[in-house]
């Protein structure tokens, strides 16, 4: 029982003698499953397949091979059904200037077919903090606010499942707070997230399972913490009393050993090799006094490199 599962998709784009562009395979043999009710991050650098999958799903391009299903509806025998699964926010926004948030609602519905007296247009502008906004002009509306209304137009039909389409692009901090609380929300109430960004300290931040795909293929698909998880490397910045540390580069010969200024060495080390005790024991057997020690745990970015990078 998943949201979305795709087995064995191909998408190839055929070469343009007009535009010189190559024939392009921008998804490979590609699988993914999407548990019911979760936040699923579909991360990849620029050109991965990330937008090609997206937009099959939106029935917006056609597949090569494979199968699709969305909310156990196929998207080739059960087009209606499994598009009307679906509420898509697009990366560009796309409002009409003249329409009123209330309007925009109004028409979003209709053109899903839900009938008036089951249209959710006020419950839905303030659960995205636009009631106030109801009857402006939506060319007077923020960027942010005009991000919010293209999440509600996106629920109007209800779907159980909501795409998020590098959601928080170009905006300030508080904004994206707030679309984070948003979706926080709405994922509490029920609704499946898949998320595409490339801000990782989102993903890190709201994803519970996080896929990686690179050159149209999936290289990685677990869970938040399994995936962080896989570096095994850790930090430890330490500052010294002395101005010793450029002659102590000889004690860490099995590690990674960096200056970072007169009194700062950065020390990266696998902990099945070596643990922080024994370094520091090395540094005070030299006689060195230590002021200060931090230490940093990896991170999803440290995570997608290493992915990315080797592929």
């Amino acid at each position: 029982m998943y949201a979305i599962e795709a087995k064995n998709l191909n998408k190839i784009y055929a070469a343009n003698k007009k535009t010189r562009s190559p024939e392009k395979h921008a998804l490979k043999d590609f699988d993914i499953q999407i548990p019911r009710g979760s936040i699923y991050g579909l991360l990849g650098p620029n050109g991965a397949g990330k937008s090609t999958f997206i937009n099959i799903l939106a029935s917006l391009v056609m597949k090569t091979s494979g199968e699709v299903k969305i909310w156990e509806s196929d998207i080739d025998s059960a087009t209606r059904q499994a598009r009307a699964s679906i509420g898509i926010v697009p990366q560009e926004i796309n409002l009409d200037p003249f329409f009123t948030p209330a309007q925009a609602l109004d028409m979003q519905a209709g053109l899903y077919g839900v009938p008036k007296d089951k249209r959710r247009t006020e419950e839905l502008l303030e659960l995205v903090g636009l009631s106030d906004k109801a009857n402006a002009y939506a060319r007077s509306l923020s960027g942010g606010m005009k991000r919010r209304l293209m999440i509600a137009k996106a629920l109007v039909h209800t779907p159980p499942i909501l795409i998020l389409d590098e959601p928080t692009a170009g905006v300030d901090v508080e904004l994206r707070q707030m679309l984070w609380q948003n979706v926080r929300a709405l994922n509490k109430a029920g609704t499946t997230i898949l998320l595409t960004t490339h801000y990782l300290e989102e993903a890190e931040e709201l994803c519970d399972h996080i896929a990686i795909i690179n050159h149209g293929k999936k290289i990685k698909d677990t869970t938040k913490d399994r995936l962080i998880g896989q570096i095994e490397s850790k930090e430890l910045l330490i500052t010294l009393a002395e101005t010793t540390a450029p002659r102590m580069a000889d004690l860490f010969k099995d590690c990674f050993f960096s200056n970072e200024g007169k009194n700062k060495v950065l020390i990266r080390y696998n902990p099945a090799d070596i643990n922080a005790g024994d370094i520091i024991e090395r540094i005070r057997k030299k006689k060195n006094t230590i002021i200060d020690i931090s230490t940093q745990e990896p991170d999803l970015e440290d995570v997608f490199l290493s992915l990315t990078r080797s592929k």
